[in-house]
């Protein structure tokens, strides 16, 4: 998801609650942490003439039919709803629902979930380092984060966490993820089931700094490369140049393909992703914005340098790439950088601000429509893939599990090595027929 912030400070963040609050319908999100939720990012896009010109500050009035009725109906529900509900409730109800009906990426936070969302986008945090989601009326432990007092206690993927202290946590993700989080040093105890044997295990952890990196790589062949993007955070284009770094200094005799893997990345943080789109780019539009305000009309443009030095690049991408990560795709796609591979991306081609409120709290707003470099909107269409793979969508294959490759574990991305392949062995030819053709 893209997010914008508007702060004295600058925070350009946003995030994605739970599994499906920001990324709606059957996309996939990304899973949260127990320090916040996944990050989302915020884009710029044209700026057509027919635009319309920001509105001036002003207090806004509202037409006193609408006052009445509003006065009418909070009056019918404080006099005859079934439950009581004090003032305060009823308006915090009223402003959530005004901002939501508007569209399924806008939202009103209040001071803990605005918290959540400037959390989101530090790459680290004060907690016990699992990444959860809810799933079957429970919170379920999709992993551990390497080298978190999780992982060191012996925590495991799969673990259903059934209490945090001596508190049930039953299946609120929300409850379980601002429960775990703490000042590094304080003490917590965990109590999952762990479904492989049925039994119950305690965990006394003692909260930490957690590192939270969003990039992952890996060595597929001689040559070839792979890294994974889970998100975009403000650490994400640090990691993957370290993540390029380290692929090298595997591969001395060069890289000459590499795999980006974007599926499931449901966004992140504007910046990051344009930043990573930029590390594989020399030149040229990364995406433009278009909306009502100023801020709300930007574009953002590659600077000379390419990661690879131009070696082969595909992307893997399928529904639940989203937002930053759509933004990245369509940038390289566009610039006949990469081939995609995957499935359709979902379709997310907004710009939420994040605007923080005078009590606190924040509204999140859609504020703009981005737009790739061939100035196509992808809003509710996606981008299609230039190989389509088929089968159903599966998501992609975990680096440290099975000791087998991981081509031989996840279909996708062996066929994003045979397409790296193919692609060398048609720039073979074409050398091969070059110096052919000079020496003549």
């Amino acid at each position: 998801m893209l997010t914008r912030s508007r702060t004295c400070t600058a925070l350009f963040a946003g995030a994605v609650f739970g599994l499906s609050a920001a990324v709606a319908g059957d996309a996939l999100a990304e899973h949260p942490t127990d320090s916040t939720a996944a990050p989302t990012a915020s884009v710029p896009a044209p700026s057509p003439s027919s635009t319309p010109s920001a509105t001036p500050d002003a207090t806004p009035t509202l037409p006193w039919e609408q006052a009445r009725l509003f006065a009418e109906v909070y009056e019918r529900i404080k006099r005859e709803y079934v439950d009581t509900i004090d003032d305060k409730e009823l308006m915090d109800k009223a402003i959530r629902g005004m901002v939501s009906a508007l569209d399924p990426h806008s939202a009103y936070l209040d001071s803990e979930e605005f918290e959540e969302i400037r959390l989101s986008t530090m790459g680290s945090y004060p907690g016990v380092g699992i990444e959860v989601v809810a799933e079957d009326s429970a919170v379920k432990i999709l992993r551990p984060i390497e080298g978190s007092p999780a992982e060191i206690a012996g925590m495991l993927p799969g673990d259903l966490i059934v209490k945090i202290d001596d508190s049930d946590v039953g299946g609120d993700l929300a409850g379980a993820i601002s429960r775990m989080r703490g000042p590094a040093g304080s003490s917590i105890r965990l109590t999952v089931r762990r479904p492989s044997t049925g039994e119950l295990l305690s965990f006394s952890l003692q909260r930490a700094k957690v590192d939270v990196h969003s990039v992952v790589q890996q060595t597929l062949e001689p040559g070839i490369g792979y890294v994974r993007i889970m998100n975009f955070s403000e650490t994400t284009a640090q990691d993957l140049s370290e993540a390029i770094a380290t692929l090298k200094r595997a591969n001395p005799r060069g890289l000459t393909g590499l795999v980006l893997d974007l599926r499931n990345n449901p966004g992140g943080v504007l910046e990051a992703g344009v930043a990573v789109a930029d590390d594989f780019l020399n030149d040229g539009v990364i995406v433009t914005a278009d909306g009502r305000s100023p801020d709300a009309r930007f574009r953002m443009e590659a600077t000379p340098g390419d990661l690879l030095n131009g070696a082969n690049l595909v992307v893997l991408v399928n529904g639940g790439s989203a937002s930053a990560a759509e933004i990245v795709a369509g940038a390289l796609h566009d610039h006949h950088r990469a081939a995609l591979i995957g499935h359709k991306t979902y379709g997310k081609g907004s710009v939420q601000t994040v605007m923080p409120l005078s009590h606190g709290g924040a509204i999140k707003l859609t504020t703009s429509r981005y737009y790739t470099p061939s100035g196509i909107s992808i809003h509710a269409k996606g981008i299609m893939p230039d190989i389509v793979a088929q089968g159903p969508e599966e998501p992609p294959a975990d680096l440290r599990s099975g000791r087998s490759s991981l081509t031989s574990r996840d279909k996708e991305v062996r066929l994003a090595v045979d397409t790296l392949k193919t692609e060398a062995r048609l720039a073979q030819r074409q050398a091969a027929s070059a110096r052919s053709l000079s020496a003549r």
